[in-house]
């Protein structure tokens, strides 16, 4: 029940808030970051919707039969676009050929990233590209609950938990699900919102202008896209993904939200049509494909989607590859959740008490974390 909730079994996705009889008041932030549903004691009707609804009980498919497939798409220019190998810009124009419509996450004002619908190839390029920071799902349960009861084509691409949410909530409400196509991406965790709005914020004083792009997996050095590459004043920033002091603080575990660290969608059994990410690794499996600008690990799970996969196959290089080929070290949020890092409890107390630029004074060295915190 969201007046009891646990803070490390919400993922987040505001389903229960979106349906809540007693009229939750939406998400809130807290003190960390992140936002998380709100509804107090003298509220809750205790009718057990959220419980039931929530992704993170949800159950794993039945039966399997999946398809496990390397690929990278044929035009230089989408994948030189995309994180890995191009396959969501290449499988969301394909919808949108169809006259449908493609959810995925986009900056909007001051950098806040949202999921919002795209109906068009020019509005598509603001979904494209991994963007490390939690998405918000406001709003995005009715715009694809009227895409689906008009008839249309409606490709929903998120994180394991947020389409599991999609994928209830659709349900749930009774829509149609004959073209409905929800891909869920290879997961490390969300991190906070809150923590990337301070980053936003600092760096425009640091370099002192306005941010106008950060693209967190840039592939101009042919080194399958570790690199961080912003603007801001009109002067480009690149650097290794380790010498930025956000993405530092997300792979060394400190900013993920808690309920990431007991993951249920780390495994390749989620009820979700496709799951995609980089095929890390693929150097081991196919070295000819492995040339610097990435390549895509896809599973296809339902006859929908190894059906359009037959449609648009044509546009990729790819090869078939079985389940412990994707299953490597290289690839472990498809076995078992991020771990959290040992000092989390420390780092959030001091974001929560000092100033952003002083934190960022004692964790960093100008090239990476300091010891202490590594």
């Amino acid at each position: 029940m969201l007046d009891r909730m646990s803070k490390k079994d919400c993922c987040g996705c505001g389903l229960c808030a979106a349906l809540c009889p007693a009229r939750s008041r939406g998400m809130e932030r807290d003190r960390e970051g992140f936002d998380y549903p709100s509804v107090t004691q003298a509220e809750c009707l205790h009718c057990g919707l959220c419980e039931k609804l929530c992704p993170m009980t949800a159950e794993r498919p039945a039966e399997r039969g999946y398809r496990y497939l390397g690929a990278k798409a044929l035009s230089d220019e989408i994948r030189g676009g995309s994180s890995s190998g191009g396959v969501f810009p290449v499988l969301a124009a394909h919808i949108l050929g169809q006259g449908g419509v493609v959810f995925g996450a986009a900056f909007g004002e001051a950098f806040v990233l949202k999921h919002r619908a795209a109906d068009s190839v020019s509005r598509l390029r603001e979904l494209t590209a991994t963007k490390y920071i939690q998405s918000s799902q406001e709003d995005v349960y009715g715009d694809l609950a009227a895409a689906l009861s008009a008839g249309k084509w409606v490709l929903y691409a998120g994180t394991p938990c947020c389409c599991e949410g999609v994928l209830r909530y659709v349900e749930h409400q009774g829509l149609p699900t004959e073209r409905l196509l929800v891909m869920d991406l290879v997961c490390y965790g969300v991190p906070s919102p809150g923590l990337w709005q301070d980053y936003v914020r600092y760096l425009e004083k640091k370099h002192g202008g306005k941010l106008t792009s950060y693209q967190f997996r840039d592939k101009s050095r042919g080194d399958h896209g570790r690199s961080v590459r912003y603007e801001i004043g009109g002067r480009t920033y690149i650097r290794p993904l380790w010498q930025d002091l956000y993405c530092a603080l997300y792979f060394h575990n400190y900013s993920i939200r808690p309920s990431c660290y007991r993951c249920p969608f780390t495994t390749v059994d989620r009820n979700t049509d496709i799951t995609a990410g980089d095929f890390w690794g693929v150097e081991h499996i196919r070295p000819e494909f492995d040339d610097g600008m990435g390549v895509s690990m896809v599973i296809l799970r339902s006859k929908k989607a190894k059906g359009i996969w037959e449609e648009i196959s044509s546009r990729f290089a790819w090869f078939a590859c079985e389940e412990k080929d994707v299953l490597q070290k290289e690839q472990p949020r498809l076995q078992t959740p991020t771990a959290p890092a040992a000092k989390r409890e420390l780092f959030y107390f001091l974001y929560r008490h000092l100033p952003f630029s002083v934190l960022a004074a004692l964790l960093w060295n100008g090239k990476g974390l300091r010891r202490f915190w590594r």
